[in-house]
């Protein structure tokens, strides 16, 4: 009996061993994360990974929201706060911008506004400008809604060390953000004609989307320069995969034009989506 005891304990070391050694790691994988800035809806929070060695800064905007609570996308709508970013200079660390998976459209019959009613996580390009120890300093800015819309703000400040050890964990957060964006265009997945009437205000598309058909054709979601604004799509017909539609423009009051480049298009067909900018025929 004792040595079976004996036998036993010796099988367990490993065990032991490896379990000893997974919270020695976890306790110096620093996560770098910032605190959890909290609101009636739900809270955000800023994940960044360690620096690559190209200088990049893999990290998200991380939006938990509450059940029946819902935020917005690059383009909100008309009353909508779009999230906003804000990274200080003087870190050394540079912000080229936010990128968004694709939105939803939601419409009660007063308001309409494209976003998200599930947690969401937007990455962040971010780009180190030195070497050795950073702290990624800033600000957010957005809105969540439910039947009124809040908004939600705070500062961070996260040390981004050179021997920092990166946590799985929020490693594998940030990776998953980045697989949940559209995809680029492709021979199967692409815009095949754009045309804008200033005059009539109007914009034309086509688009070739897998899957799409007359009972669900593609979605479409815009986003153009300051003061430009687009109404909900209609006149859509999609035939062999190909779906046209009209989108209404909100020209600014002194006036402007759609220029190649100028315009972001997010196209959703089923549980595949893209991204592209638009150049005009």
């Amino acid at each position: 009996m004792k040595h079976h005891r004996y036998l036993q304990n010796v099988m367990q070391l490993p065990v032991l061993a490896t379990l000893t050694a997974y919270f020695f790691v976890a306790s110096i994988a620093h996560a770098a994360t910032s605190e959890w800035i909290s609101s009636e809806g739900g809270e955000i929070r800023i994940v960044a990974a360690k620096p690559q060695p190209d200088g990049t800064i893999p990290a998200i905007l991380d939006i938990r929201l509450k059940p029946g609570w819902k935020t917005y996308w690059l383009e909100p709508g008309a009353s909508g706060i779009p999230p906003q970013v804000s990274i200080d200079p003087s870190s050394g660390i540079t912000f080229s911008g936010l990128s968004f998976p694709a939105p939803k459209t939601f419409d009660d019959g007063v308001v309409r506004y494209t976003g998200y009613d599930q947690s969401v996580a937007f990455p962040l390009s971010l780009k180190s400008e030195t070497s050795g120890d950073l702290t990624l300093e800033g600000s957010v800015f957005l809105g969540i809604c439910k039947d009124i819309c809040i908004p939600v703000q705070g500062s961070f400040s996260i040390p981004l060390p050179a021997a920092q050890v990166e946590n799985p964990l929020e490693r594998a957060r940030i990776d998953k953000a980045v697989s949940a964006l559209p995809e680029v265009p492709s021979d199967a997945f692409k815009v095949t004609a754009t045309t804008f009437d200033p005059s009539a205000k109007r914009l034309r598309l086509s688009v070739t989307a897998p899957g799409a058909t007359a009972k669900a054709p593609a979605e479409l979601f815009l986003s153009g320069p300051s003061g430009f604004g687009f109404g909900k799509p209609d006149n859509i017909v999609t035939e062999n995969g190909v779906t046209s539609a009209e989108i209404p423009v909100r020209i600014p009051e002194k006036g402007g034009v759609l220029t190649d480049g100028s315009v972001l298009l997010v196209v959703r067909a089923g549980e595949r989506s893209m991204q592209t900018t638009l150049a005009f025929d």
